[in-house]
């Protein structure tokens, strides 16, 4: 039989999932109840990715703004004094671990990145910045001259927070005083306070080291904070509050834990009930960005905290394009298609050259895969926890 069709990509519905549920059970369980629903089979190299927040939840992986609060003391030597430096702006990411923070503090001081975050959520128009001759590597503004600049009100285009107001009003309401600057080299902050909290994402190595290297006494990130269960709560050795999520106005969903385990299980559970061999993998944010809002997705720290073996590297693939353009010119369509699966078959086992892979991007398969899987399965009510993708690793020359 002809084949019509490439990959096939379906998100799969699950019940709604709350801690303690036997999530393998529960994924291995709908994947089949689909595919016999709707008529497909399960083959090999098949990929069953689940979402993050889903295991999170059914590992009950989750912490209280009074856990946040206790474990920024015991790591701050009781310090009542101390600095944040790059947190995003997010409603859903900062904003309830901000206020875990200001329960520990007398005073905060917070220094935001000039003009937008570390995933591109805009404090101000860099168009403004470039009409007023402000230096981005250099320049630093406090709050007051800030406003003067651009307003009593500067609200994200998208979101419609003034972020610096609403971060002042947490940490206000928390009892906590709080002074805001803008800078964008992290050292600023040590004008302030020699104790920092690095809240960045990806860029979180290299601040610490620069905050280090210029005489800070304590520095921590993120993902130093909540590393440890405290009395029954949730914990992440890895990446402590990174990846997390707002869950109520008290509690914070961190990023799961023990992935490997989980995904191990899947496939091993699939295996024995089908014979197949599929690969497994948590996703959480793609990694891609928006090009109007300028906005890039990836929040988390990583697209996939876990993943089965077959997963790991980068795509060996030839581009058809290219050799389209040249290496088929003249041709017919039949000697074309002859060529076009011979080049597909001779690079099996080795690497495709650089000229032949041109334009295709190297990215890990997991940041590809999870970003596919964040576009299918959303992150509003379609109810999709779970995505199956099949034929990912055919190519042109698979039958």
């Amino acid at each position: 039989m002809v084949r019509t069709v490439g990959t096939v990509v379906r998100g799969i519905r699950l019940p709604i999932i709350k801690a303690g549920d036997d999530l393998v059970k529960l994924v291995v369980q709908n994947v089949l109840f689909s595919a016999e629903n709707e008529k497909y089979t399960l083959k090999d190299k098949d990929i069953i990715a689940v979402t993050e927040s889903a295991v999170a939840r059914a590992q009950g992986n989750y912490v209280s703004l009074d856990d946040i609060a206790h474990d920024i003391r015991e790591k701050f030597a009781g310090k009542k004094e101390f600095g944040i430096v790059f947190p995003i702006l997010s409603r859903n990411r900062f904003s309830i671990i901000l206020r875990g923070i200001a329960r520990a503090a007398e005073k905060l001081y917070l220094q935001l990145s000039i003009p937008s975050d570390e995933v591109g959520n805009h404090l101000v128009d860099p168009e403004k910045l470039d009409e007023l001759d402000f230096d981005f590597y250099q320049g630093v503004l406090d709050e007051k001259t800030y406003r003067k600049l651009f307003g009593s009100e500067v609200r994200h285009p998208f979101t419609g927070i003034d972020y610096v107001q609403m971060y002042r009003d947490i940490v206000e309401k928390e009892g906590a005083a709080l002074e805001i600057v803008l800078a964008n080299d992290p050292r600023v902050i040590l004008n302030y306070t020699k104790d920092v909290l690095a809240a960045d994402v990806h860029s979180r190595s290299r601040t610490k080291k620069l905050l280090k290297k210029a005489g800070a006494e304590i520095v921590l990130g993120l993902d130093d904070i909540c590393t440890e269960s405290r009395a029954g709560s949730g914990y992440n050795r890895q990446y402590g509050l990174l990846g997390s999520n707002k869950a109520s106005e008290t509690l914070v969903k961190l990023f799961p834990r023990d992935g490997e385990k989980f995904v191990t299980a899947v496939q091993e559970q699939i295996l024995h009930r089908t014979g197949k061999h599929v690969e497994v993998m948590i996703y959480g944010d793609g990694a891609f960005k928006d090009p109007v809002g300028k906005i890039w997705e990836l929040a988390d720290p990583v697209v996939s905290p876990a993943h089965t073996a077959g997963l790991k590297g980068i795509p060996n693939e030839i581009k058809l394009k290219y050799l389209a353009d040249n290496e088929l010119k003249g041709l017919s369509e039949e000697e074309q298609e002859k060529v076009i699966k011979q080049y597909i078959r001779e690079k099996d086992g080795k690497r495709v050259n650089s000229l032949n892979s041109l334009g295709t991007t190297p990215r890990r398969l997991t940041d590809l895969l999870g970003s596919l899987c964040d576009l299918v399965s959303g992150s509003g009510d379609k109810g999709t926890p779970v995505v199956l993708i099949q034929g990912y690793f055919d190519n042109y020359a698979t039958e």
